[in-house]
């Protein structure tokens, strides 16, 4: 008699262009079909659709009713549609990730007696930038939802910490598991001349780059006033940022107001971010809280020196002055003085460039983390049947 194969689904709020989404498709694409029987379902209208609908071998279902914006009747409907889905296709294990399908999720597992329930903490809902009250509100609902999980997985040591000082679940219910990469995708990176040419920069220039969406998370404005300031001190240097998002207009009215046009280039979401890496001389993250950034990540692996704001879990990953420059979030002056040093100093870029490529070897590699997860999965369901 065979090995049983399990029914698994993963629900994701939005397919936006992001990390958390990219790992979530990396998952549903990699699981091992022998033992798993795989599903996405996902609120309609990402950029990633597409991709989602062409991941052979899974059922993707794209749905109009799981949004972002909080309307109670509309997300009380979404959690009665997904226990009728949950108990018609009897899956064995729910994955939830992003804050409002791992909310709506969870519940709508509970109700519908789904055996094994995983959720991944890509973000907390909650963060330092929000008022007392709806942080308190987000921590409350975190707490809830806690009680009918069985794993919580967080992509850092730090979001673990964050969650047990706050009485989110308990010790033996997280699961630290790293956002994993490609690595050998952003190690070939292109025609760099060609590239750079293309964004209307020179060989004698020193290119700054970033992969962000532009929403106050990511702090896109403090990116573009760091560019100001270091430009004003080294007249090399040019910046692109590859992202769009709610910040847009402003972001383009400020780099107008600094006298950035033609020296900082917005470029809206772009895909080739492996050959956009290959044309960077430094990349800088501005983010004011993270999970763990892949897009650091992606600039490590392709031998970018990295200054990022030391914030969550950004310094599981960039030690500072070994494989990168840590500087306090909220500060541009700071991010500036970080790529001043590191555009003076070849052998320092070439230092952390190094140790950073050492540092990803097999830590955080895509395929590892899906065989793990497998595992994870493995273990909890096993021990159900």
């Amino acid at each position: 008699m065979g090995r049983r194969r399990f029914r698994v689904l993963h629900l994701i709020t939005r397919l936006d262009l992001g990390g958390a989404q990219q790992n979530t498709l990396f998952c549903v694409a990699g699981h091992d079909r022998e033992r798993f029987d795989v599903e996405l379902v996902a609120g309609a209208g990402g950029l990633l659709d597409a991709e989602a609908r062409s991941i052979s071998h899974a059922r993707v279902a794209l749905v109009p009713w799981l949004r972002h914006p909080v309307a109670p009747l509309r997300d009380l409907t979404a959690v009665l549609r997904l226990r009728r889905r949950l108990r018609a296709r009897r899956v064995d294990l729910l994955h939830t990730h992003s804050s409002k399908a791992g909310i709506l999720g969870r519940w709508a597992a509970a109700l519908a007696g789904v055996p094994r329930v995983v959720h991944t903490v890509h973000g907390w809902s909650f963060n330092p930038t929000q008022p007392p009250w709806l942080r308190g509100a987000y921590v409350g609902l975190e707490r809830a939802a806690a009680a009918v999980t069985d794993k919580l997985i967080v992509v850092s040591g730090r979001a673990r910490e964050q969650g047990l000082e706050l009485g989110i679940g308990s010790e033996r219910q997280y699961e630290v598991l790293h956002s994993g990469i490609e690595v050998e995708r952003y190690r070939a990176n292109g025609d760099r001349r060609a590239i750079r040419r293309a964004l209307g920069f020179g060989p004698e220039h020193v290119v700054v780059g970033t992969v962000s969406c532009l929403k106050p998370q990511k702090a896109p404005l403090d990116f573009i006033r760091a560019a100001a300031a270091a430009r004003a001190r080294d007249d090399r240097l040019r910046f692109f940022i590859a992202g769009d998002g709610e910040l847009r207009a402003e972001a383009e009215r400020l780099t107008r107001e600094l006298g950035l046009a033609g020296v900082l280039r917005l470029l809206g979401w772009r895909r080739d971010v492996p050959e956009l890496l290959g044309a960077m001389d430094l990349f800088l993250l501005t983010s004011r809280f993270e999970g763990l950034p892949r897009a650091v990540l992606q600039a490590m692996a392709a031998g970018v020196p990295v200054v990022a704001t030391d914030v969550d879990g950004t310094p599981e990953v960039v030690e500072h002055r070994r494989t990168g420059l840590l500087v306090p979030a909220g500060d541009p002056a700071a991010a500036a003085a970080g790529l001043l040093e590191l555009a003076a100093d070849a052998g320092l870029r070439a230092d952390c460039a190094r140790h950073a490529r050492e540092r990803l070897d097999g830590r955080f590699d895509v395929h590892a983390m899906v065989r793990r997860l497998d595992a994870l999965y493995l273990s909890l369901l096993e021990g159900a049947t």
